[in-house]
């Protein structure tokens, strides 16, 4: 008897052993996404003809979590899922416990000018440009309405986001991925023929994103004070295409950052799969004649400065003097690219400089043959 018991004790041993075992190794292999629906409660964000930001901030996370919760592979974090208010840096805080691989903080825009439209996706970084500031500015108000703000959050004034320079800042360590993430979000609001604003990917300091250590993105989904565009943001239909749209983009920075899964409910961007076409008037046609041409490497990697619906002349002087400017036509969108590098870490001087001119979300993109491939593919 006292062996017989001696083997179920082993082998309940066993068991949870494995169980433990197996449970760590699934959950290293999880890639998990913290969702923020922005505001909340007696805090219900912008409110205009009827259209609260709170409640469409809550149905599009829900919507998003809902799609990528149908991959086995990501786990989803989510900072509120009803009407509750959540102390800025406290949502931060629920991503960084669960130790999320992404945090993106989903919000809507208003202006005073019922006109603006447009959607724009925020990385953290210590901007100059007074509308981004004055962004970072509106939502980092919400602050006031904390219980002790002014001990919980020393130093920092909400009317003044420069104060945060003087703070303790991870961004440098995340900001390559961020802006890899909300550029993505950003080209699948432009296949949905949304408008963006100015590029679409900006810089500013917002406390919600200054505290979560990880890549992460505020996205602004549109006007809901413009009332064509807020109508959309408070319709079902909206806010499908919308969840959509950013649920695709994650899924997307997974699979070019952690690699691909059979599992990933994943719609395929169409200038993934096609030929870039490029546009350059400024290039005389070439004619083909029979001439033993010389191999050109199949993989180029180039740096992706901005998006925009103006069609620029491809002078250095439209882009910060920096030369050798490409512009491939995208819908009803241009995406200029500057430079052409056969090795990764040609690409990171050619980044490097691109930046050191003022393109702060300048990104990496990678082509083989005239296809859009990732990154890691190409350096692969």
């Amino acid at each position: 008897m006292q062996v017989v018991k001696k083997n179920r004790i082993a082998a309940i041993v066993f068991f949870v052993t494995t169980f433990f075992v197996f449970s760590a190794a699934f959950s290293q292999n999880l890639f998990r996404v913290a969702l923020d629906a922005g505001h909340g409660d007696h805090d219900f964000g912008a409110n205009y003809g009827g259209r609260i930001e709170k409640n469409i901030n809550l149905a599009l996370v829900l919507k998003v979590g809902k799609i990528l919760e149908q991959n086995p592979k990501i786990e989803v974090i989510y900072t509120r899922t009803t009407d509750v208010f959540i102390d800025l840096i406290e949502r931060a805080n629920i991503a960084n416990r669960a130790d999320a691989t992404i945090f993106v903080s989903i919000h809507c825009n208003a202006n005073k000018n019922t006109a603006a439209s447009g959607t724009e996706t925020y990385v953290m970084g210590m901007s100059k440009v007074a509308s981004n500031l004055e962004a970072a500015k509106k939502e980092n108000s919400v602050i006031t309405l904390e219980k002790d703000y002014k001990q919980k959050y020393e130093g920092f004034d909400p009317n003044s986001p420069e104060t945060m320079i003087g703070m303790t800042l991870m961004q440098e360590e995340y900001l390559d991925n961020s802006i890899a993430l909300a550029s993505k979000i950003e080209d699948r609001f432009a296949d949905l023929g949304r408008e963006i604003r100015q590029g679409g990917v900006k810089q500013a300091p917002f406390m919600v994103l200054h505290k979560a250590y990880m890549p992460r993105v505020l996205v602004e989904t549109g006007f809901i004070s413009n009332t064509v565009e807020g109508n959309y943001l408070n319709s079902e239909e909206g806010q499908n295409d919308i969840a959509r749209a950013i649920a695709d983009a994650i899924v997307s920075y997974k699979r070019e950052y952690f690699g691909a899964d059979a599992t990933d409910n994943y719609n395929e961007r169409p200038s993934q799969t096609t030929p870039a076409a490029a546009v350059n008037e400024n290039v005389a046609p070439v004619v083909e004649k029979p001439v033993v041409k010389e191999e050109a490497p199949a993989i180029v990697f180039k740096v992706q400065l901005m998006t925009s619906k103006k069609k620029l002349e491809l002078q250095s002087s439209n882009f910060k003097g920096l030369e050798g400017i490409t512009v491939v036509a995208d819908g009803k969108y241009f995406k200029y690219m500057f430079g052409a590098a056969a090795t990764f870490e040609e690409a990171q001087k050619l980044l490097a400089e691109a930046k050191s001119k003022g393109y702060d979300s300048a990104y990496l993109i990678a082509l083989k043959n005239g296809q859009l491939i990732t990154v890691q593919e190409a350096i692969k």
